[in-house]
C-alpha cells in the first residue's frame, strides 16, 4: 500500500499495490503494521457496505462525538462517488475545510478519515457500492451530522442532489 497524507491533516489516500496475473490481481487493503506506521487507528470495529441505486445521491455528512469518535476507511467497489470530508476538529489548522476526491472501483484507491471529521459522498453512477471499515462501532447517542449544503462549508458537489435522506436534509446549520 501506498500511503499519500493529503491536504487536511490526517486524512490519507492509500493506494493499493496489485499484483497482477493471467488471473486479475491480490492486493492488501489493511495492513495493522502498515497503519500503525502511519500512525492510523489500526483497530476495525465493523465494516459496512452502502447499495446505491441512482446517480446523484448523497449520503452524510455524518460524524460521531466523543467518546465515540470514529475513523473510516472508504473505497467504492463499484461505479463511482465523490467522496468528501470535513475536517471538525476546533483546535486543527484545518477545521472546516473540506476535500472532494473522486473515487473510481478501477482505481483501487481507499480514504482514511481521521476521528473527528465528518464524511460524505455523492454517487457518479447508477449503482454504486462503497465499502467502509469503520474503526468505532456505531452509537446512535453520538452520531451527529452536518447539511451537505452548509454555507459554512460551501461543498461543490459535481451534481444536483437526487436522492437524499430526510436525516440527512434535516441537520441543522453548523454552529462551532
Amino acid at each position: 500500500m501506498l500511503f499519500n497524507q493529503l491536504n487536511l491533516k490526517g486524512a490519507m489516500l492509500i493506494h493499493l499495490e496489485k499484483l497482477e496475473d493471467e488471473r486479475g490481481f491480490f492486493a492488501r487493503s489493511f495492513c495493522q503494521n502498515e497503519f500503525k506506521e502511519h500512525h492510523l487507528n489500526t483497530h476495525i470495529a465493523q465494516s459496512n457496505v452502502s447499495c446505491n441505486k441512482k446517480r446523484g445521491t448523497i449520503r452524510g455528512m455524518h460524524y460521531q462525538i466523543s467518546p465515540h469518535e470514529e475513523a473510516k476507511l472508504v473505497s467504492c467497489i463499484r461505479g463511482a462517488i465523490y467522496d468528501v470530508i470535513i475536517d471538525l476538529r476546533p483546535d486543527s489548522p484545518t477545521f472546516k475545510k473540506w476535500l472532494g476526491i473522486e473515487m473510481r472501483a478501477q482505481n483501487s484507491e481507499l480514504l482514511y478519515v481521521p476521528e473527528g471529521f465528518a464524511h460524505g459522498f455523492q454517487t457518479l453512477t447508477n449503482n454504486a457500492v462503497v465499502f467502509y471499515h469503520m474503526f468505532e462501532f456505531y452509537h446512535p447517542e453520538s452520531s451527529r451530522g452536518v447539511r451537505f449544503n452548509d454555507a459554512a462549508f460551501d461543498i461543490k458537489w459535481p451534481l444536483e442532489c437526487a436522492v437524499i435522506s430526510k436525516k440527512d436534509l434535516n441537520y441543522r446549520e453548523f454552529k462551532q
